[in-house]
């Protein structure tokens, strides 16, 4: 039996700038190019008799690159995505701040 690190290492490998970037897409006179991030991640664990592992993976699309007649290259984001993205951020750094002033008062 081949090491299923390599096995799965090999199935990953493809993915690379191809699963963040799409093909470029014709609507009217304009030309867009999707953009994600994407992450995944592998597990696994055992003891002498028992064995287990799993995987998963999850993508959020942040935008997309527009090209307009007569205009360069622009990124327009995925406002969406960028609030699912910001809320969390934003609140744990509010969270912090909070503490941190609570102790610098004392």
């Amino acid at each position: 039996m081949t090491n299923i690190v390599t096995q799965i290492a090999d199935k990953v490998r493809p993915f690379g700038v191809s699963s963040n970037y799409g093909d470029p897409v014709e609507v009217g006179d304009q030309t867009l190019i999707p953009v994600s991030v994407g992450w995944f991640g592998f597990g696994g664990g055992g003891d002498d008799q028992n064995g287990g592992g799993g995987g998963g993976g999850a993508t959020l699309p942040v935008g997309a690159y527009v090209r307009r007649p007569g205009k360069d290259l622009e990124f327009e984001p995925n406002l969406i995505s960028l609030l699912v993205v910001c809320i969390p951020v934003i609140w744990v750094t509010g969270t912090v701040l909070r503490k941190l002033v609570r102790v610098l008062k004392k």
